[in-house]
């Protein structure tokens, strides 16, 4: 019945994409809730995070903010292109330099999961989206025969998919405001499956947001724990 309901939601919503057209909420140009432009015009990311966890943009922006809500909650997947476009370019410019220093090379994208339950109910995960995004992107770049050969070399984008998995359902970390409690609402939520799919990988996770980064970190431990290299991460807002 919910598999039904999800279905009728996204044919309806389809429908209504097709009657009112999405416009830009800032500039009103048609085609998207947020256009590229007008995206790259937002205020940039500045509060504190940890050196591994890449955020583009400012979540108090409210334009930022809303785009990432209608993407969450109301299907409107034609903005996880338009944040891909951003992230892509933020991932091309600091592997520059990892792949370098660090042998950060041919990384496998894994997008912060959703519990079934909250997966169910929406009928997909923005962050996966979002990879699925990256990857069309980065095979488009390497087809593009203006690129040199050394600077395709340094990114490769796959998705590891069936890797991290959720298998608790969670209380929203926004509403927790203790970090001890955010910390317990987190333990045992994340565990890895096929890992051999992950032994001495490179790993970039993906999510929309990152607030005290309690959720990245998780994540990031259990993968580590369970063979991957380095961990790094990269989010739409902070």
């Amino acid at each position: 019945m919910l598999e039904k309901h999800i279905k009728l939601r996204n044919l309806w919503n389809n429908f209504l994409n097709v009657v009112f057209p999405a416009r830009c909420m800032s500039c009103g140009k048609e085609g998207c809730d947020l256009c590229t432009d007008c995206l790259c015009a937002s205020p940039s990311a500045e509060r504190e995070s940890a050196e591994w966890i890449f955020p583009a943009f400012d979540y108090r922006h409210i334009p930022v903010k809303k785009a990432i809500w209608l993407l969450k909650y109301k299907n409107r997947r034609n903005l996880a292109k338009i944040f891909a476009l951003v992230i892509y370019g933020k991932i091309i410019e600091e592997l520059s330099d990892l792949s370098v220093l660090q042998n950060f090379r041919e990384p496998i994208l894994i997008p912060v999961p959703l519990s079934a339950k909250r997966y169910r109910e929406r009928g997909y995960n923005q962050a996966e989206l979002i990879c699925n995004e990256l990857v069309k992107l980065d095979q488009e770049r390497k087809e593009d025969r203006h690129w040199t050969s050394f600077e395709t070399s340094n990114v490769y984008l796959e998705i590891g998919k069936n890797i991290l998995i959720k298998i608790k359902e969670t209380e929203h970390q926004a509403n927790i405001k203790d970090r001890r409690e955010r910390l317990k609402n987190l333990s045992g939520t994340f565990v890895v499956k096929n890992r051999e799919l992950l032994e001495k990988k490179n790993v970039i996770l993906i999510d929309d947001v990152t607030t005290t980064g309690a959720t990245l970190n998780e994540a990031r431990k259990i993968l580590k724990e369970n063979g991957a290299r380095k961990v790094i991460a990269f989010t739409i807002a902070h």
